[in-house]
């Protein structure tokens, strides 16, 4: 039986966090290399309760009440106090796979041992992890500066036996769960409240749970683009390395390589490369390593400040135990979350756009030269005719919601709170785009699929037809109308679970050099 997954703060990566975000939840356990800097951190905090002098969170009020001082004997009761005042959310529960990755971002942040939190605390979330007990976050009610402070004391208080998780497939008082997991409550010390809710551990978890998810659509996009560009009987001079080498873009020339792979050695080009009258494609398949090279760059600098993000320290304030400070700051504004946030749903809605045009194009019988709507019968039957209208739908909705989020700022705390980030929302909105970008390369795919069909008995690529045979298992060809409802729905999963770029990953390894890690 394998051991736990090591957590060593400040080293976490993106591979560690895929594995960690995976539907199974692994067994975590902190790296005891850890553990001496964790200890010299609480003790610095110790010292301070014992002194006159004001330390913010420590012995005062918080944000505009900072300038009240807590009696000393009240000082457990602040931080008490503080996680009951602030887990104020509402909305619908954060996925469970979300709060288990906060959950481990929040333990491992602590670890660094610049927040002054006891080992029990650290340890403590790790085992609400480890048991199974999840704390119910409602998705709203942060603005991503402070800290995701509301989402955060949410995720806070099953430690002292408050609040609702999600146990045993069941939602219930976190008391409860606590008793059936064999775990128990903790007191909070001087500190600790503080340092669990301020943070961007709920924005990041988000934001990277995103990301993971936007690497499988990528993938599928990718493929689908090839797919239709065989339908639609389309050139590959456009992939020639040369063009993009002289561009110098990296993203747009691992893109050109693996759209070249993809369609080598396809019958269907082999076909039409000497009777094809036309001189050049449409945008929408000549320019896809353009295109998706730039988002797939995007996405390359979002995972970098992403992973600097889930190994930072971002509480207030910090305790610098070797030099016997503790200093106020600001680490805890989720700007660099919020812009890669809007970053990546820009990305988003461009892939999304970009399968939507080649839907378009291939129910187009003027460009495409295929029947119209995909339908042997046109008239008597629709075809893909509204299945495009739905792409359409899907794409205009992501562009609505591309908007970006980090260009808003309400002021909070009585102005002493006066510029924040929106990151919590920006990354929580990428999601739903998500949904929609990849129900969009779920049509595409159906769509290339039915065009091939017109184009038999040539056969496309070995790839490729490792793609239709997998596509042709959910979905047959549609020769004549039927609700194409479920055959949607069951492409949509193989876009978001991977399957569509693990059907053909060992014959293209070009395929390889897509993937964030």
């Amino acid at each position: 039986m394998p051991g736990p997954e090591i957590l060593v703060p400040g080293e976490l990566s993106l591979a560690q966090l895929r594995r960690l975000c995976a539907p199974e939840p692994l067994q975590v356990a902190l790296a005891p290399s850890c553990r001496a800097v964790i200890a010299a951190s609480a003790e610095q905090v110790r010292r301070a309760t014992e002194g006159d002098a004001p330390v913010y969170g420590v012995n005062t009020g918080f944000g505009k009440l900072a300038t009240q001082r807590i009696a000393r004997e009240d000082l457990a009761l602040l931080q008490l106090k503080l996680l009951r005042s602030h887990a104020v959310g509402v909305g619908e529960p954060l996925s469970q796979r979300v709060v288990r990755l906060i959950l481990l971002l929040k333990a491992a942040s602590l670890a660094r041992g610049y927040s002054g939190v006891r080992e029990e605390v650290i340890d403590g979330l790790l085992a609400l992890h480890n048991r199974g007990v999840i704390p119910v976050i409602p998705c709203q009610g942060s603005v991503g500066a402070s800290g995701d402070l509301a989402p955060l004391a949410h995720l806070s208080l099953p430690l002292i036996g408050e609040g609702e998780v999600f146990y045993d497939n069941e939602r219930m008082p976190a008391a409860h769960a606590l008793e059936r997991a064999g775990l128990k409550p903790l007191v909070l010390g001087a500190k600790e409240g503080l340092a669990l809710i301020n943070g961007t551990q709920v924005s990041t978890a988000l934001a990277i749970d995103a990301l993971l998810t936007a690497d499988r659509v990528f993938e599928a996009a990718v493929i689908a683009g090839g797919l239709t560009l065989d339908a639609a009987r389309g050139s590959d001079a456009p992939f020639d390395p040369r063009i993009h080498a002289v561009r110098g873009q990296p993203g747009q020339i691992a893109c050109a390589s693996a759209y070249r792979a993809l369609t080598a050695s396809s019958e269907i080009r082999r076909s039409h490369l000497e009777n094809d009258d036309r001189v050049q494609d449409p945008y929408c398949l000549r320019c896809q390593p353009q295109v998706m090279g730039a988002c797939l760059d995007q996405m390359r600098y979002a995972a970098q400040v992403l992973v600097r993000e889930a190994n930072a320290v971002t509480d207030n304030p910090l305790v610098f135990a070797a030099e016997g400070e503790m200093i106020s700051g600001g680490n805890f504004h989720a700007e660099p979350v919020a812009l890669v946030a809007d970053a990546l749903a820009v990305a988003i809605a461009e892939i999304g756009a970009i399968s939507e045009r080649r839907v378009a194009m291939l129910v187009d019988t003027v460009v495409s030269r295929l029947p119209p709507f995909l339908t042997p019968e046109p008239g008597l039957n629709s075809g893909f005719m509204i299945v495009h209208v739905t792409a359409a739908a899907l794409a205009s909705e992501n562009k609505s919601l591309a908007h970006p989020a980090s260009v808003d700022s309400l002021p909070t705390s009585a102005n002493q709170e006066d510029h924040v980030s929106m990151a919590t929302f920006a990354a929580r909105r990428l999601g739903p785009m998500l949904r929609n970008t990849a129900h969009i390369v779920a049509i595409e795919l159906l769509a290339a699929a039915q065009g091939i069909e017109f184009l038999r008995p040539l056969q496309s690529s070995p790839g490729l037809e490792g793609v239709l045979r997998l596509l042709r298992s959910v979905s047959p060809a549609m020769m004549a109308d039927r609700s194409l409802a479920r055959d949607m729905e069951a492409v949509h999963h193989l876009v978001c679970s991977g399957d569509i770029g693990h059907a053909i990953e060992s014959a293209i390894p070009e395929l390889h050099a897509l993937h964030l890690a």
